[in-house]
């Protein structure tokens, strides 16, 4: 049984753990399940209506086409209710199926009705027959397995796969690969203080004065034209913020001998940031 067949047992299964439903019996419409009869609880029988997907190529990040799939499922819940308490148990099951699916499960509920009620006289109930539409799509779509998964990311059904990150990479982590680190020049200024905005808070920095020697010997002092960083502590002259990195220059910022030289005038810095 494939994952398109398993989904009414699984959402049924996800149904009946629910504290909210705990008046209420989920089963299957198909592989069938016998109901009570005389019924004494409400009874609801989960299955498919209808599957309609649609398979499209859109473009892609990298500019190729990705072949992508949509799905939209019309659950249906054949929900009974005994004689004894009414239609009214019908429609207030109905009503908390579809407040759990939609607010607790993640699926995408577009649309949720039902139809009128109607009398069961072999099972002694009033059965009101509903519906829930879901609407998912995944871009790009598994090309040699059409399967569930392939189409809907869902905490309900399989989105606690895709997003384990033990497995899986998150957005950033892609981005990280692709780019784990940035290099960059300054030109130097002469103020005492410049910041240096990059867009995003780095792990590391580490900077240089081209042409001249990282640490240079000034009589008593020495004068530092480079230094590293990483978030809460660096070298004398170079701090992490969190758009960048803030260097200092001059002897107003001297610290155990060493004066930090990071934006003297006409000087030129390279810059290497690793990405968080």
């Amino acid at each position: 049984m494939n994952e398109m067949s398993a989904m009414p047992s699984r959402v049924a299964e996800w149904l009946s753990q629910r504290e909210e439903l705990n008046d209420i019996i989920f089963l299957t419409e198909f592989p069938p399940v016998k109901k009570a009869v005389p019924l004494k609880k409400v009874t609801v029988a989960v299955g498919i209506h209808s599957i309609v997907i649609n398979d499209r190529f859109e473009a892609g990040e990298t500019g190729d086409d990705e072949y992508c799939r949509a799905a939209e499922i019309t659950l249906r819940f054949s929900i009974h209710a005994p004689f004894s308490m009414g239609g009214g148990a019908c429609h207030e099951a109905f009503a908390d199926i579809t407040d759990c699916l939609t607010f607790d499960s993640g699926l995408e509920i577009t649309e949720s009705g039902c139809e009128i009620i109607t009398a069961d006289r072999d099972t002694e109930a009033l059965v009101l027959n509903a519906r829930a539409v879901v609407k998912a799509s995944l871009c790009p779509a598994q090309s040699s397995d059409m399967q569930f998964p392939s189409f809907l990311d869902k905490t309900l059904l399989c989105g606690t796969h895709i997003r384990d990150t033990s497995i899986h990479l998150s957005p950033e982590e892609k981005e990280f690969l692709g780019e784990p680190l940035i290099t960059g020049s300054y030109q130097g200024m002469g103020q005492s203080v410049r910041n240096i905005d990059l867009g995003f808070s780095p792990s590391l920095v580490i900077v240089f004065a081209g042409g001249l020697p990282l640490i240079a010997a000034d009589g008593a002092n020495l004068k530092a034209y480079s230094a590293a960083a990483v978030s809460g502590s660096g070298s004398a002259g170079l701090e992490i913020t969190q758009n960048g990195f803030r260097v200092k220059s001059g002897a107003a910022h001297i610290s155990e001998n060493c004066i930090p030289l990071l934006n003297e005038a006409g000087t030129g810095y390279t810059y290497i940031a690793m990405k968080r």
